[in-house]
């Protein structure tokens, strides 16, 4: 059996596995660079119940990241944004208001690996203490790297998830291939790094 790839990495595990400061990680996340989530038990809001993971608002608790070395200070949050949603939603009742430490802070680990790839980071390949992926990407990345360095870029995007998709299909042992949307949630940055810097 086969476990499926991890789903997060704490906020302590990225720092080591990027060997950066908490306060760096706060700030990439404030730029917008990455989310950082916490998972948060039903309440109500506007009618809504939201529970599950949720993006938290860095900047409102940063003093918990520079006082990382001093133990778990707990903080409350007053607002949250859904992910993949843009705007925040702010926690009206002070009962409902949660209280988060940093040990409840992750990073969705799709982001992890997206950000290593976008910052040409060593260890981006590498997953310690989760199991191997169900795709051979580190097989697409070295194919597509050949294919742009020896013939460039394709003409368009769906040129190049096509490309990846044909990839996949050749070399299956067992047939499954990633669907269209998440081979383009992969490489959809790296084909828009390459044509901002075209």
């Amino acid at each position: 059996m086969t476990l499926p790839q991890r789903a997060f990495f704490t906020v302590q595990e990225v720092t080591i596995r990027w060997d950066c400061s908490p306060y760096d990680l706060a700030g990439w996340a404030i730029a917008g660079k990455l989310d950082i989530v916490t998972a948060i038990e039903p309440i109500e809001q506007g009618g809504e119940v939201l529970a599950g993971l949720v993006v938290v608002p860095v900047a409102d608790i940063l003093s918990m990241f520079r006082r990382w070395e001093n133990g778990q200070a707990s903080r409350s949050i007053r607002r949250i944004r859904i992910p993949g949603q843009e705007g925040w939603i702010m926690i009206a009742d002070p009962s409902d208001h949660i209280q988060v430490e940093l040990a409840d802070l992750m990073v969705l680990a799709d982001e992890v690996y997206q950000f290593e790839l976008l910052n040409g980071m060593a260890n981006r390949w590498t997953d310690p203490g989760g199991a191997p992926s169900r795709y051979d990407w580190e097989g697409l990345y070295v194919a597509l790297i050949r294919r742009v360095h020896f013939h460039g870029l394709p003409a368009t995007q769906a040129e190049w998830i096509a490309d990846a998709q044909a990839w996949f299909a050749e070399k299956s042992r067992n047939g499954e291939v990633p669907d269209e949307s998440t081979i383009r949630r992969r490489l959809g940055p790296i084909w828009k790094s390459l044509q901002e810097d075209a």
